[in-house]
C-alpha cells in the first residue's frame, strides 16, 4: 500500500526526485572520496613532511567538503519541498474521497477515524518520505560504496564486516517482529482517543448536567492510558535498539584499532590506510543504522498507508451518472414509486413500498413515530443515499440518471440539526448563492423570522458567526439555516423536522410567510409537532418503513388509525378537529 501511494502521488514530482538521487549521488561519493583523500594526506604528505603537497590535498578536501555541504542543503530543500506537496496532494486526494462518500460510508469509518487518517496517517507517511529522501536513499548508496571501499583498502580487516553485519541484521529481524504489530495497534488507540474526546467536546453540556466529569476523565484516561501502554512498548524496544547498536559500532571501532594497529606494527598496513578504513567502518555501520532507523519507521508508515488506501479505495454507493439526463424544464415534481432502502447486511428494510407523489406549489407533510424511516425517507431525494428497491424520480427522470450537481442545485435543505459554518451571517446566507444581494439575504430572513435579531446585531450581515453557529441559540440557527435556504430559491424545499427548535409563536408565523412566498416551490416538511402540518396540502403517515396513509388532516383523522393516534398524542380532542 506504502509504495502504491508514492508511485501515485509522487509522479508529478518526478523532475525533483530525479534531482534529489543526484544530490545524494554527488554526497555519497564525495562522502567516500574524502577519506581517501585522508589517507594520502597521512601517507605522501605528513609523513614525509611535504608541505606542498599537504595544502594541494587539503584545498581538494575543503573543495569537496564544500561539495557535500551544498548537496546536503539541496538535498534537504528539494526532499522537504517534495514531501510536503506530496503530503498535500494525498490529504486532498482523502478530501475528496470523503466529500463524495454517502452516509454509508461516513457511518462505515466514523468521523474520529476519517479525521485521524487524513491528518495523523497522512503526516507519517509524509514524515517517511522526507526521511527517505533524507535518509534511506542515500544509506545504501554509501554504505555499499564504503564496503567496496574498505575491501579494497585492506581485505583483512574487511572480515570484521563478516561478524558484525550479521549480528545487526539479526538484531533488526527480532526488533522488528516486536515493533510492527505494535504500529498497527497504536494508529487505532489513537482513533479511539479522538473518538473519545470528540464525544466529551459535544456533549460537555450532559456531562456536566448529569455530574459524570469524574466519569469521563476517568474514560478518556483509560483511553490515554491504553495507547501510552503500547507506546512505551515500542518506546522500550528502540531503547534498548539504540545502545545495542551503539556498543556493535564502538566494539568495531575498536576491533578495527586492535587488528590495524597490529598490521600497521608489522608493517602491511599503513596509517593513513588505517584512518581511511576507520572512516569507512563508521560509514558502513552509520549507514546501516540508518536504514535501520528507516526500517523500523516504515511499519507505521505502512500500517497508515493501508488506512489511507482504504478510504482512497472505498466506492461511494452513490455514483455519478456517466450519461445524465436532465429535463428540460425543472419544476420540483417528485415521485416516490415503491421504494425500498435497507443497509447491507439487514434483514429487515427501512422503508418499503413507499408511493406518494410531491407536486410544485403543494406543502408535503411526512409523520410517523421514532424510527418509522422519515429521514431515510429524504436523504434519497438528494442522493445523499440510493433506493435499493423502486425509484425516485424528479421531474419525471429517475434522480440516479441526473447529474448530481444539478440535482443538488434544484434543493434547498434545512436539516434537523441546523449547522452554521465560521465567517459572518451574510457569507453563510450566501452559501446556495454566493451573488445574492443584501435584499434578499433580509427578505429570506423576513421570511424565516430572523430579521428581528440579526437587525439587532452591531454588524448586521457582517456579525461573525463561530464555528458550528454556537454563539447563537438553537431557534436562532435554525431560523438562520432556514433562511440560508431561503435565499437559495430551490425548485424543492426540505424541512427535516427543522421547526422543532422554535417556539410555536414563531413556527406559525415561519409557516405563514412560507406559504405566502412558496410560488411553485415543492416543499416538503418531516415534523413531530402535529401543529406544524396541520394545514399540508397533503400528509404522508409511515410506520414501520410503510406508508400508513396519505391525506389532509381530516382524511386521514377518519381513515388512518396511526395518524389519529399521533394527532390525540399531542392535541385535544377539539384541537385536532379544529
Amino acid at each position: 500500500m506504502l509504495t502504491q501511494i508514492l508511485k501515485r502521488y509522487l509522479r508529478p514530482y518526478r523532475t525533483q526526485v530525479y534531482l534529489i538521487l543526484l544530490m545524494l549521488l554527488i554526497q555519497a561519493i564525495a562522502s567516500l572520496y574524502l577519506p581517501n583523500l585522508n589517507a594520502d594526506l597521512i601517507n605522501n604528505g605528513v609523513a614525509k613532511g611535504n608541505v606542498g603537497y599537504i595544502w594541494h590535498i587539503g584545498e581538494i578536501m575543503l573543495a569537496s567538503s564544500a561539495l557535500v555541504m551544498g548537496a546536503s542543503v539541496w538535498l534537504a530543500y528539494l526532499a522537504a519541498r517534495v514531501s510536503m506537496a506530496f503530503g498535500r496532494d494525498l490529504r486532498g486526494a482523502v478530501f475528496s474521497a470523503v466529500e463524495g462518500f454517502s452516509a454509508r460510508e461516513l457511518n462505515k469509518f466514523g468521523a474520529p477515524s476519517l479525521i485521524t487518517r487524513n491528518t495523523n496517517d497522512v503526516q507519517q507517511v509524509q514524515l517517511v518520505l522526507f526521511m527517505g529522501f533524507t535518509m534511506m536513499i542515500g544509506a545504501p548508496i554509501t554504505g555499499i560504496g564504503a564496503i567496496i571501499m574498505a575491501v579494497r583498502s585492506n581485505v583483512k580487516l574487511s572480515g570484521i564486516l563478516l561478524v558484525v553485519l550479521p549480528i545487526m541484521s539479526l538484531l533488526i529481524m527480532l526488533l522488528l517482529r516486536r515493533i510492527v504489530p505494535a504500529f498497527r495497534i497504536m494508529q487505532i488507540k489513537i482513533d479511539r482517543i479522538n473518538l473519545v474526546l470528540r464525544e466529551q467536546i459535544s456533549g460537555v453540556r450532559v456531562i456536566r448536567a448529569f455530574v459524570k466529569t469524574a466519569q469521563e476523565e476517568d474514560r478518556f484516561g483509560e483511553a490515554s492510558t491504553d495507547l501510552m501502554q503500547t507506546q512505551l512498548r515500542v518506546t522500550r524496544t528502540f531503547a534498548v535498539m539504540f545502545p545495542s547498536l551503539t556498543l556493535i559500532l564502538n566494539l568495531s571501532s575498536v576491533a578495527v584499532i586492535w587488528f590495524g594497529g597490529k598490521l600497521v606494527a608489522g608493517g602491511h598496513l599503513q596509517v593513513g590506510n588505517l584512518t581511511a578504513f576507520s572512516s569507512y567502518i563508521m560509514l558502513i555501520l552509520s549507514s546501516v543504522m540508518m536504514a535501520i532507523f528507516m526500517t523500523l519507521q516504515i511499519p507505521r508508515a505502512a500500517a497508515c498507508a493501508e488506512r489511507i488506501q482504504e478510504v482512497l479505495d472505498t466506492e461511494s454507493s452513490v455514483v455519478e451518472t456517466l450519461n445524465p439526463k436532465n429535463p428540460i424544464e425543472r419544476k420540483g415534481f417528485l415521485e416516490f414509486e415503491d421504494v425500498e432502502f435497507r443497509y447491507p447486511g439487514a434483514e429487515h428494510p427501512i422503508l418499503s413500498g413507499v408511493t406518494f407523489t410531491a407536486r410544485p406549489g403543494e406543502f408535503t407533510a411526512i409523520i410517523g413515530s421514532t424510527g418509522s424511516g422519515k429521514s431515510t425517507l429524504l436523504n434519497l431525494i438528494p442522493r445523499f443515499i440510493d433506493v435499493t428497491g423502486g425509484v425516485v424520480k424528479l421531474d419525471g427522470i429517475d434522480v440516479r440518471d441526473q447529474s448530481l450537481e444539478s440535482l443538488w442545485s434544484e434543493i434547498g435543505l434545512v436539516p434537523q440539526r441546523a449547522f452554521l459554518f465560521g465567517g459572518t451571517v451574510g457569507q453563510n446566507l450566501r452559501y446556495g448563492k454566493a451573488d445574492a444581494t443584501d435584499e434578499e439575504l433580509w427578505s429570506a430572513l423576513d421570511v424565516a423570522q430572523g430579521s428581528d435579531f440579526i437587525s439587532e446585531l452591531p454588524d448586521k450581515l457582517e456579525s461573525r458567526v463561530a464555528q458550528g453557529g454556537t454563539n447563537f441559540s438553537g431557534g436562532q440557527r435554525q431560523r438562520l439555516s432556514i433562511a440560508r435556504a431561503l435565499v437559495k430559491k430551490p425548485q424543492i424545499l426540505i424541512f427535516d423536522d427543522s421547526f422543532s427548535a422554535l417556539d410555536y409563536t414563531t413556527d406559525s408565523k415561519l409557516r405563514t410567510a412560507l406559504h405566502t412566498v412558496m410560488g411553485h416551490t415543492t416543499m416538503i416538511v418531516v415534523a413531530q409537532r402535529v401543529s406544524t402540518i396541520l394545514q399540508a396540502d397533503q400528509i404522508v403517515v409511515l410506520d414501520q418503513g410503510r406508508v400508513a396513509g396519505i391525506g389532509t388532516h381530516v382524511e386521514l383523522m377518519e381513515s388512518s388509525e396511526t395518524y389519529r393516534e399521533i394527532v390525540l398524542s399531542q392535541l385535544s380532542p377539539e384541537e385536532a378537529a379544529s
